[in-house]
């Protein structure tokens, strides 16, 4: 019984220096790596906000480019009927929204979708608009109809509203 007490009165200092020294190595080490894994996000970060930043930008170019407007001006020629035009409006808004899908990897998925919906509705609105005018009609009607609908909205368009979230999410960057 003596030796069994001998024992025990070594084994138990023992044990509670080892986990003593145990708790505090771990916390040590828990602790760096904390410091570390912060070191790495905060490099993270300043390789992506200005990504981010430039994204955000890059979309309210989109929703100022694919507004009708704008691209009535920039794609309305001349002559042109209302087939020609509702044809060029739909594919201008398609390709300034194609050009800038790469940009969904910096935005959040809830503004993406605000940014489709948009779009479509956008491409509704023009479709709406041709619908019931002969193809081969002159422009004016289109842009008229067009035009006339977009005074109508009482509040902001899509495109406007999408501005409007854009600028919102890059504000909570800060």
């Amino acid at each position: 019984m003596e030796s069994f007490l001998e024992i025990l009165k070594y084994t138990v200092p023992a044990l509670i220096v080892f986990l003593t020294a145990y708790l505090l190595l771990k916390q040590y080490l828990d602790d760096k790596q904390q410091i570390y894994l912060m070191a790495q996000r905060n490099e993270a970060v300043k390789i992506t906000l200005p990504l981010r930043l430039q994204a955000y930008e890059r979309l309210t170019l989109l929703c100022d480019r694919a507004a009708i407007q704008n691209v009535l001006l920039r794609i309305r020629m001349p002559g042109m009927s209302v087939a020609e035009l509702r044809g060029g409006l739909l594919m201008a808004i398609r390709q300034e929204f194609e050009h800038n899908t790469s940009q969904q990897l910096y935005v959040s998925d809830t503004l993406w979708q605000i940014i489709t919906f948009a779009k479509n509705e956008t491409l509704a609105f023009v479709s709406q608009a041709a619908e019931g005018l002969d193809p081969q009609a002159d422009d004016f009607m289109l842009v008229d109809i067009l035009l006339r609908g977009l005074d109508a909205q009482a509040d902001a368009g899509p495109l406007q509203k999408t501005a409007i979230a854009i600028r919102t999410e890059a504000g909570n960057l800060f």
